[in-house]
């Protein structure tokens, strides 16, 4: 999974990012400080991995990942080249999800580029530099398309299709919310890779006072998680300043930290479920002595595709897939015990995977 971060400058967007990936990108009270894209690896937290490691006494553990990568910070008319411009644009179209950090605490010591706290016009002033960098996009491929649409009708289709959706966009509105009349404008749409088109998490960033309450009592986190809500978006609150803090302790002294705090999970923990939730994904888990390995798939995947992941021979030469709960192996304490309770499963093509499965695939090629 790959997610872009935006926001304008001195939102704390650096900050958040440094304090995810303790990659040290830096961070200072100006605008442009981050000068190229930055990119930071996170294994994701899943505490099933270590239980799994230390039942089959496996070599190596290795959890899923996130890639992130932190976009310096856009301004009005970065689009046209305002600001860093339009090239930081192009980093974000390979990214599977944009998580949108916006400003929702008030400090006189921190500038803010517009000169005060509004975090709906944040959000729309780079969802309008997104919106005006895929106009150009549409522009390019309808110019392209045009020349060939005489003579050939899905061209000329492909054409009267973009044409749509360029006004749509010119109306300041977002390709996610565009009407498609069927699976092939779905599909053409979707091959764009429009940066509108992405699902976007916002990040409401709030001192460390609203943490405790979830920003409830934050009228500008309020008014992003109306937003959010109404834009189908995931939403999560965070302060990225807390973040910076704890990305130096240990887990211990993390869970410790925590707990004084009066908070249950830390920003990344919540930006991890916003992601996996927003984009309808899980984990099943594959354990021996070799190695305990997560692997990240879609919701409704069925056995073959997900063996697929592991490697295409094991799709390839797909024959079943022996699965037992994570919850019932645990339980039983060893898979040999849970197969004698009758809790192992002998699954075949079309069994979709769970999240928690811990599996063994059969295949031969």
């Amino acid at each position: 999974m790959k997610l872009g971060i935006v926001g304008l400058p001195n939102v704390g967007k650096s900050t958040l990012f440094n304090s995810l990936t303790k990659a040290g990108a830096e961070s200072a009270n100006y605008p442009f400080c981050t000068i190229d894209p930055n990119v930071g690896i996170v294994p994701v937290p899943d505490e099933r991995l270590k239980v799994l490691t230390d039942l089959y006494h496996s070599k190596k553990t290795v959890p899923a990942t996130i890639e992130f990568v932190d976009i310096a910070g856009l301004v009005k008319g970065a689009s046209k080249g305002e600001g860093l411009g339009n090239q930081f644009l192009s980093n974000i179209r390979e990214v599977d999800a944009i998580v949108h950090v916006v400003r929702c605490f008030e400090d006189a010591n921190i500038v803010h580029v517009d000169g005060s706290i509004d975090p709906l016009r944040d959000i729309e002033t780079i969802n309008l530099e997104l919106v005006f960098s895929d106009i150009e996009i549409l522009d390019r491929r309808i110019a392209k398309s045009s020349r060939g649409a005489r003579n050939d009708k899905d061209l000329a289709k492909e054409v009267e299709i973009l044409n749509r959706l360029k006004a749509f966009l010119e109306e300041g509105k977002l390709a996610k919310n565009f009407e498609m009349q069927d699976e092939d404008e779905e599909a053409l749409i979707a091959s764009l890779n429009l940066l509108t088109y992405k699902p976007v998490i916002y990040a409401a960033n709030v001192t460390e006072e609203d943490l405790a309450d979830e920003g409830e009592s934050n009228e500008f986190v309020k008014k992003v998680k109306a937003y959010a809500k109404e834009e189908g978006a995931g939403v999560f609150v965070i302060c990225a300043q807390i973040e910076q803090e704890i990305a130096e302790l240990d887990d211990e002294e993390k869970k410790m930290f925590l707990e004084e705090l009066g908070i249950s999970e830390s920003g990344l923990d919540k930006l991890i479920k916003a992601s996996y939730d927003l984009l309808g994904l899980l984990s099943y888990l594959t354990s021996g002595e070799d190695e305990t390995r997560a692997w990240t798939i879609k919701k409704g995947t069925k056995a073959p595709q997900a063996a697929g992941k592991i490697h295409s021979d094991f799709e390839r030469g797909f024959i079943r897939a022996e699965i037992v709960s994570y919850d019932n192996l645990i339980a039983c304490g060893s898979y040999n015990a849970a197969k004698e309770k009758g809790l192992v499963r002998s699954e075949g093509k079309e069994y979709v995977v769970q999240d928690g499965d811990v599996i063994l695939f059969r295949f031969n090629v």
